[in-house]
């Protein structure tokens, strides 16, 4: 949040957004409105929705309701009470994967701190249902980090998700500062268990910058990500939703942007998308497909080793 006395950083040009509400765009929103859908693109307010949306006709699916028991100083998402679990959710995701004729689907969820199992068992379920009817879409899941509960954990990863996205949000000495509830080593901890018990799903996960963080910071937190079996990485210029929240501390040019993939890319990772419009699921069927041919390629040359 802006104090009294704290600058405002101006938009430079390269984060200008183009506005598009063709007949795809007005579909989806007509769509997710008639099945009672939410979607991260609207709730959080990207700023690709008219990019993916109009363009690419993808959306990112947000189960659980449209309120968030969490209020991270970073996002738009509602926070509150939420409403009752929607066993039917599962159904309607499924059945809109279908009509969108996707190959690649994401879908995240609200935090649901009420619920025992935070929501594990429908996301499980919502898995199993777009698979049952999409049999040929890849379903990559955004879950919060279910307190650590390494059960709950487990419910969803049963499932089999073709790709864990569980994103560290921001180095880890403003984490504090930037998450509510959520910790920099928890979120450590629950990408590690993740590949622990399904070594074969690539995990995936996403960094904020121009929070105030320093150089040396993004590169430990790669470094972290790294260690904890993390293959694929997102880094996106943070943008402030409203004026109630964190105030942008700096923003970063394309170039500094690219220079932070290239190292991204020499530190290990199979996949690093980086930009100031780049968020976790922007263009994740590509990041997907860039990863599987990078894992591919290191398979090749090992057994050529050999």
């Amino acid at each position: 949040m802006a104090t009294k006395n704290e600058e405002i950083l101006r938009k430079p040009e390269w984060l200008k957004i183009k506005l598009n509400t063709n007949e795809n765009y007005i579909g989806l929103k007509k769509m997710m409105r008639a099945e009672n859908l939410h979607t991260v693109c609207e709730e959080a307010r990207c700023p690709n929705i008219h990019e993916c949306w109009a363009e690419r006709r993808t959306a990112t699916f947000m189960i659980l309701g449209s309120v968030c028991t969490r209020a991270c100083r970073f996002c738009a998402i509602k926070t509150g009470l939420p409403s009752e679990v929607d066993w039917d959710e599962p159904r309607r995701i499924a059945e809109s994967v279908q009509k969108m004729d996707l190959k690649h689907c994401v879908i995240t969820t609200v935090a649901r701190d009420d619920l025992r199992d935070g929501g594990a068992k429908v996301y499980a379920e919502t898995i199993r249902k777009v698979r049952e009817v999409n049999p040929y879409t890849t379903v990559e899941v955004l879950p919060f980090d279910f307190n650590g509960n390494k059960e709950n954990i487990k419910i969803l990863m049963d499932a089999k998700p073709d790709i864990l996205n569980h994103n560290i949000e921001t180095v880890e000495r403003l984490t504090k500062r930037v998450r509510a509830k959520a910790t920099y080593r928890r979120s450590l901890e629950m990408l590690r268990y993740c590949k622990e018990l399904q070594p074969d799903i690539p995990t995936k996960s996403s960094i904020m910058i121009g929070l105030g963080e320093t150089h040396e910071e993004i590169l430990q937190t790669m470094d972290d990500l790294l260690e904890h079996g993390v293959d694929i990485l997102t880094i996106g210029q943070y943008l402030q939703p409203t004026r109630k929240h964190l105030t942008v501390k700096k923003y970063y040019t394309p170039l500094e942007f690219g220079k932070l993939r290239k190292i991204a890319m020499e530190k290990g990772f199979k996949h690093c998308q980086a930009g100031p419009m780049v968020r976790s699921s922007y263009h994740a069927d590509e990041q997907v497909n860039a990863a599987a041919r990078r894992r591919q390629e290191e398979g090749d040359r090992i057994r050529q080793g050999e």
